[in-house]
């Protein structure tokens, strides 16, 4: 029986017309392990210091995707951009699934729902509220999606190890980030969320309808707990990227 809204009428049937593991084949050696990193600043870094191995080029009609590959503490990892937003983010992670990787922990910035989480604070994303389209597609409709409680335990065991202070908790996930009213943000604050970003609750969906274990974490950044946004430009925030990458890589290689 079809629903009143369309984006209520989930089907979980596979193959679908497009499926990637038809479509795609499996890279040849490709590592098993991805990041994915929402920082085009640290690919081109990292591309400076010689770091990265170009695996391939995923084309698109706007742009260019580069899957490249680096060696960290002896094991080969991926490193990708999948772009900004729920639709691109999550389309090209089920592509890399089907490319043949098994594991992932994606890092990047997310604005703040409360002024008193610092800038650069380290947040561990443990759910998410699902206010985009994309994870719809891949999971039965509910406010709330929550992350693999495997991934996360890993992943608070190599903060610990490292003794790297974080905050765990909520986000939530737009697809209209000018439309983050002030109703709204005080509304996903009383349910709990700590943050607001565009990609989380999609990139854990397409992980679960897969099977695969997927991780995320977060830099605190701007400020839209105000009646106006608080962009809250720090001279640090290049570091605070650059840092929430390296601790992502740690915690894939102990994925």
């Amino acid at each position: 029986m079809d629903k009143e809204f369309p984006i209520l009428e989930f089907h979980d049937i596979v193959p679908a017309v497009i499926e990637p593991s038809k479509v795609l084949k499996p890279i040849e050696g490709l590592p098993e392990k991805a990041v994915l990193v929402f920082y085009a600043e640290i690919i081109d870094k990292l591309l400076s210091e010689n770091r990265l191995i170009h695996l391939k080029t995923l084309n698109s009609i706007v742009a260019k995707f580069n899957l490249y590959k680096m060696k960290v503490k002896n094991e080969e990892i991926v490193v990708f951009n999948p772009g900004l937003g729920a639709p691109c983010a999550a389309g090209y992670f089920d592509e890399l699934i089907a490319y043949g990787i098994k594991k992932t922990i994606a890092c990047g910035s997310a604005g703040v729902l409360d002024k008193k989480i610092k800038r650069g604070t380290i947040i561990l994303i443990d759910s998410a509220v699902r206010h985009e389209g994309t994870s719809y597609h891949y999971l039965k409709p509910s406010r709330e999606i929550n992350a693999d409680e495997s991934v996360i335990k890993s992943m608070e065991s190599t903060f610990n190890k490292l003794n790297i202070p974080f905050t765990k908790g909520k986000t939530w996930t737009t697809d209209g980030f000018y439309r983050e009213t002030e109703e709204l943000v005080k509304k996903r604050l009383c349910e709990g969320c700590l943050t607001v970003e565009m990609e989380a609750s999609a990139l854990m969906a397409v992980a679960k309808f897969r099977n695969i274990p997927f991780g995320q974490i977060l830099s605190a950044g701007d400020d839209v707990s105000g009646k106006e946004w608080d962009v809250r430009y720090h001279p640090e925030t290049k570091n605070f990227r650059e840092k929430i990458f390296w601790i992502a890589v740690d915690c894939l290689i102990d994925l």
